[in-house]
């Protein structure tokens, strides 16, 4: 899952940050509306976590904008403001779900893997292809009866492959789902990740490379 969070606060944001890359989560930061905004029109993000009292562009605003574009990414709103009025104002502007600060951590991972599963095409809550399972919200794998160990970058490549349906995953498309902004585009992260993945799946090797094209379970 691939995530921006928009909020003014820096140390705020960097604890938000912080929390869901060791939940394996992709995650940029903007610190003002105007540099989200730009972030959420370039990239491609399953959700979007939107403080609502941002200087200069107004959190509103941002999510008006995101709106009207038809952004796929789904937003978060945040605030201080609890009132009913407050939720009101903010989900008719085009958030689809709202959290009042203060606010438990796991709170907020748990509203952003739910927002994930409404961001694309509906899919099941376990994804399997041949003796392959992956549990999203447990963020376990097992092949036949064997439980594997993966990192998070593993992990989120063998979910964007698996969610694909024996679709073809460009490399492109993996490196802009499981690993954030400051990834080098022209590294081989992407290649060297599943290198490792293909090891601890074991035989008979599952991931085919497809020249040119990218890879497909």
């Amino acid at each position: 899952m691939r995530v921006l969070i928009i909020e003014d606060e820096e140390a705020l944001a960097s604890a938000i940050a912080r929390g869901l890359r060791r939940e394996g989560m992709a995650v940029d930061v903007a610190l003002d509306g105007a540099g989200g905004l730009e972030k959420a029109l370039v990239n491609s993000y399953d959700v979007v976590v939107l403080d609502r009292n941002l200087p200069g562009l107004h959190g509103d605003e941002v999510c008006r904008r995101l709106a009207t574009a038809e952004s796929q990414a789904r937003i978060l709103m945040l605030t201080a403001a609890r009132g009913l009025r407050d939720k009101v104002a903010g989900l008719n502007l085009g958030a689809d779900d709202y959290l009042g600060k203060p606010f438990a951590f796991e709170e907020l991972v748990a509203r952003l893997r739910a927002l994930s599963r409404r961001a694309g095409p509906p899919r099941p809550p376990i994804l399997r292809r041949r003796d392959v399972e992956l549990d999203p919200a447990s963020r376990r794998v097992w092949r036949q009866t064997r439980e594997l160990e993966l990192t998070n970058k593993e992990f989120g490549v063998l979910e964007a492959l698996l969610a694909a349906g024996g679709a073809v995953v460009s490399s492109e498309e993996l490196l802009e789902k499981v690993w954030d902004e400051n990834t080098d585009p022209f590294s081989n992260v992407v290649r060297v990740t599943i290198m490792t993945l293909r090891k601890k799946l074991g035989e008979p090797p599952l991931i085919e490379t497809l020249a040119g094209a990218g890879y497909r379970l």
